[in-house]
């Protein structure tokens, strides 16, 4: 089979990266430019700068290709064929990335990025979502904007931050993103993010909201409850829960070493 291989040379450009063309035909047939020029994006100050659908597409393109930093960008501008694939006669230097997302404030990417959220499931041909709710640590080692010491169990006295997230768990995907400092607690700023997060999905019903202990909370709960949403969260583990679990006498087996009670428990205020 091997003397059947041809070898010869072409003049047509070629690239490794090919394969990212099936992921623009996927934004093309989205009309996710079009949704990116009616979000408000901050516009260059120099008829020489690229424009904002080119440079996101370009940093797109970069982080398909393996990009984990701006000088890496440069892959995207030095493969003609890229370019062309993304319909652009030439790409920008790493540089130019910088200077455009410099112009990006915190009240900018809130609101961009709630138009492009909202944009985007409003296109799903889907409805009655799972909610999930949850928090994270992110370890720092330098001086990142916003890092704070806080809850740490991986590295404890070592700056981190505690991102807050939202995930529409029917579809594997993220609804709403807010980081924070490492000094916060899970349930920080959570009736702000919740509003924001039921914003984003407008037109969209949420049939269930489901958490863990750490937003276990009566202020969460009446705000759950003043917007009529169905939800299961967590209860924490104090010594009120440990002596009615064990006081509890009927248990159905579920599985192999499962087994679940239903009782009724009043927390305190």
């Amino acid at each position: 089979m091997m003397n059947d291989l041809e070898i010869a040379f072409t003049a047509k450009e070629i690239t490794a990266f090919g394969g990212v063309s099936l992921l623009y035909k996927m934004l093309d047939n989205c009309h996710f430019k079009e949704a990116l020029s009616s979000v408000g994006l901050p516009q260059q100050g120099s008829n020489r700068g690229k424009s904002p659908e080119q440079l996101i597409y370009g940093l797109f393109t970069g982080v398909w290709c393996g990009a984990s930093c701006y000088n890496h960008l440069d892959i995207v501008r030095f493969d003609p064929t890229l370019c062309h694939l993304m319909g652009y006669e030439k790409g920008p230097d790493h540089r130019a990335y910088q200077r455009y997302f410099n112009k990006f404030s915190q009240a900018i990417n809130q609101r961009v990025f709630d138009s492009l959220y909202s944009w985007f499931f409003s296109e799903l041909c889907f409805d009655n979502y799972t909610l999930d709710f949850d928090s994270t640590v992110m370890e720092r080692c330098g001086e990142q904007e916003g890092a704070a010491v806080g809850y740490n169990p991986k590295r404890p006295g070592r700056k981190s931050h505690h991102p807050l997230l939202a995930f529409v768990a029917d579809l594997r995907m993220i609804a709403n993103y807010w980081l924070r400092p490492g000094n916060t607690s899970a349930s920080t700023n959570y009736l702000a993010f919740l509003d924001n997060t039921l914003d984003r999905l407008q037109g969209k019903k949420v049939g269930l909201v489901r958490m863990d202990s750490g937003f276990f909370s009566g202020e969460i709960f009446d705000r759950l409850e003043e917007k009529r949403l169905s939800y299961i969260v967590a209860c924490r583990f104090n010594n009120s829960i440990k002596i009615q679990l064990a006081s509890q006498a009927k248990w159905t087996e579920v599985a192999d070493g499962i087994h679940i009670a239903e009782s009724t428990y009043q927390a305190q205020d």
